[in-house]
C-alpha cells in the first residue's frame, strides 16, 4: 500500500507536472525517486508537494514542481554532462541533476544553505555533486566550461560570464526579465559567437542575488 507521501508525490507528476506538458520518462522518473519532502524545510513539510514555490530562508525559495519539471526537461541532459547550477538552495533540483548528468557542480551564496543541501545530497545517495560557497554574479571564477548551465534563480539581465560557462554546443536554462513577466529561455552555444535562444514558457520567481533589476529613482 501506497504511503500518503507517495500518493501524494504521485498526485504531484500526474496533475501538476505531466499536463504542464512535462513528458520526458527520465525526468518524470527523476522526480518520483527523488524525496522532494526531504528536501522542503520541516515547518512546510505538509505542503511539500504543493504547486507553489516554498521559503527555505534568507528571502529565498524552491521553485515549484512544475517550473522544476520543465526545466529539468528543457536541459536534455545525458549521463556524461557536466552541469553548473546556479543557486543550489534546498538542494532539491541538485539531486535531481544528480541523477540525470554525470557530474555536477552547485553554487549557493549563503554558506548555511549549502551546508544543508549538502546534507540532503548526500542522504538522497548522490556522489557526483560539488556545492560551493560562491557568488555567481560577483566574484566565482572559474576555467571550466560546462555542457549545462542552470540558473535557479531570475536575472533581469543575462551576466556575460554566465554565457562564459557554457562549452560549445552546450545549454544555458535562465528565467530573464522583469516581475511578473519573466521569460524561461533556452539558450544553446552554436559556437564560441553564436547562440540560438527558445522562449519556453512565461513564469515569475525570485532574483538571483545581485541580479536584481537596478534601480529606478522618481522625482
Amino acid at each position: 500500500m501506497l504511503s500518503n507521501a507517495e500518493v501524494a508525490r504521485q498526485n504531484m507528476i500526474e496533475n501538476q507536472v505531466r499536463p504542464w506538458e512535462v513528458l520526458d520518462p527520465r525526468v518524470l522518473d527523476v522526480l518520483a525517486a527523488v524525496r522532494r519532502e526531504d528536501f522542503v524545510p520541516a515547518r512546510y513539510r505538509a505542503l511539500a508537494f504543493a504547486d507553489m514555490a516554498l521559503p527555505i530562508g534568507h528571502g529565498e525559495t524552491m521553485m515549484k514542481p512544475t517550473v522544476e519539471g520543465r526545466m529539468l526537461q528543457a536541459l536534455g541532459l545525458g549521463a556524461e554532462d557536466r552541469v553548473l547550477e546556479i543557486g543550489t538552495g534546498s538542494g532539491f533540483v541538485t539531486a535531481c541533476l544528480a541523477r540525470l548528468a554525470g557530474a555536477v557542480t552547485s553554487l549557493e551564496i549563503h554558506a548555511d544553505l549549502a551546508d544543508a543541501a549538502r546534507t540532503r545530497i548526500a542522504a538522497a545517495g548522490a556522489q557526483n555533486v560539488r556545492v560551493e560557497v560562491a557568488d555567481a554574479v560577483k566574484g566565482f571564477k572559474t576555467g571550466e566550461r560546462f555542457d549545462a548551465v542552470v540558473v535557479t534563480g531570475a536575472v533581469s539581465a543575462m551576466p556575460d560570464q554566465f554565457r562564459a560557462w557554457v562549452a560549445p554546443k552546450g545549454r544555458l536554462f535562465a528565467i530573464v526579465g522583469e516581475s511578473p513577466a519573466m521569460q524561461a529561455t533556452l539558450f544553446t552555444r552554436a559556437d564560441d559567437t553564436h547562440w540560438r535562444e527558445e522562449s519556453l514558457f512565461e513564469t515569475d520567481v525570485r532574483y538571483l542575488t545581485h541580479a536584481e533589476p537596478p534601480r529606478r529613482f522618481a522625482l
